[in-house]
């Protein structure tokens, strides 16, 4: 068995083509299955998301084709998809889907959706069926793994996108959020996502104003908030807390004379304003203001990109934690490798000393449930030190990925491994399986 991961993510391929090889979230387990269905694949797993689309599955050779799944399943010419593939077998496969769950593969490293999604992959293989006995440790492992990576580390420790940055930086400058008063002025994308932010963390009011009022109620609707005319702006902003600014008028639309007028209405209550417009909707000289917090969209970035910097050093302990993880987990299944033959062996040193017991039973008279229970334990013991030695070996042999070994030693104890026993009964002449027919 072979565990093979092929795909493309945001470093091997550009947008327009990671947006033609998406995969729905309701659509995962009918691709799952058309996977499942290809010659080879014993299990399999598809992870889709906006900056990836991978295909993770155990398969009977290594040889076994998965790179024209993505072009044939999708009907697009595989001459345009294979030059974007990336393909990963056994170790090499593990690691990568270890510090995928980790987010070291992300765009941005220490997100924490990427886990969430490949768990949604996990779970509609599952009900799609075609997890078990391979994927099934894989996984279980690769979710362990990111939890003690974001856990152990601080790689998820500071906020990265300029929206979560405005939100830590609301956070510091009032404490809690709670019961906090957001007034979104202007409808830009990031504005809104802002305000969305802000809502998660526990904001009790949004107003919205735009020039257009019914695009202002739109946005409020979506968001749980409520709209006012831009006519009640000055009005509305003075009983903010938080006020986020992105219109595109092209000169500030909040002055220091009316920073005044607000701290004045608030009895200096603190304010922030978030200007994510360009040109700036608010003057800089608020800031001089006490009580007045201002950052424009490239105090949001520079902050952001500190973050950035902290995370990319804490990803060098991830990294590490990540790859001790993916040899812990190899080691693992190569000493599961060793568990038939183990099995075998004690089972032949019962059977001898079973055999043992049963020629000497005579001998040895009437005996005590005491005296039984004694024999039993004696007879026992020296088996599993006579095994002990032996089982060492095998161990040993499995770690070290040596199956010829193993094979070995197999052979010189005339022992089959339990996987072995359909295959051993299949290769015995026909006279020999006619004989053991009863």
């Amino acid at each position: 068995m072979t565990i093979k991961l092929i795909g493309v993510n945001h470093k091997t391929a550009p947008i327009a083509l990671r947006e033609k090889l998406a995969i729905g979230h309701g659509e995962l387990e009918e691709a799952t299955r058309a996977l499942a269905a290809t010659p080879g694949v014993t299990e399999c797993m598809i992870v889709s998301t906006c900056n990836r689309v991978e295909v993770l599955a155990v398969v009977d050779e290594p040889e076994t084709p998965l790179g024209d799944f993505l072009s044939r399943y999708f009907g697009l010419d595989a001459a345009l998809v294979a030059p974007h593939l990336y393909e990963h077998r056994d170790k090499e496969a593990v690691h990568h889907l270890f510090r995928m769950a980790a987010s070291l593969d992300s765009m941005v490293i220490g997100e924490a959706q990427i886990l969430g999604q490949v768990k949604e992959a996990f779970a509609a293989a599952r009900a799609a069926g075609t997890v078990a006995g391979q994927l099934e440790p894989l996984l279980q492992c690769a979710f362990a793994a990111a939890k003690k990576a974001r856990s152990e580390t601080g790689i998820g420790a500071s906020s990265v996108s300029t929206a979560s940055v405005a939100v830590d930086l609301a956070r510091k400058i009032f404490g809690s959020l709670e019961g906090r008063t957001v007034f979104l002025v202007g409808a830009g994308k990031m504005g809104e996502l802002t305000a969305r932010h802000l809502v998660q963390q526990g904001v009790s009011d949004v107003i919205v104003t735009n020039r257009t009022l019914e695009k202002a109620a739109l946005i409020a609707k979506t968001i749980g908030g409520r709209a006012v005319p831009l006519e009640q702006l000055y009005e509305t902003a003075g009983e903010a807390d938080i006020v986020i600014a992105s219109t595109s008028a092209p000169h500030p639309i909040f002055g220091k004379i009316h920073g005044q007028k607000f701290l004045r209405r608030r009895r200096n209550r603190p304010m922030f304003f978030i200007d994510l417009a360009v040109p700036r909707n608010v003057d800089p000289a608020l800031n001089t203001l006490d009580g007045i917090f201002v950052y424009d969209i490239d105090d949001l970035q520079q902050v952001a990109a500190a973050h950035m910097e902290e995370r990319s050093r804490e990803a060098i302990d991830a990294e590490a934690l990540i790859a001790a993880e993916v040899e812990r987990f190899c080691q693992r299944q190569r000493s599961v490798s060793a568990a038939p033959a183990i099995v075998a062996l004690q089972q032949k040193a019962e059977e001898i000393r079973r055999a043992e017991l049963d020629h000497f039973h005579g001998r040895l008279g009437a005996l005590s449930a005491e005296q039984q229970a004694t024999v039993e334990a004696l007879t026992r013991g020296l088996v599993n030190k006579f095994l002990h030695s032996p089982i060492h070996a095998l161990k040993q042999a499995a770690c070290t990925g040596n199956s010829a070994r193993i094979e070995s030693l197999c052979d010189e104890w005339s022992i089959v491994p339990a996987e072995d026993e359909a295959a051993a009964e299949t290769a015995k002449s026909p006279t020999e399986n006619a004989e053991a027919r009863p």
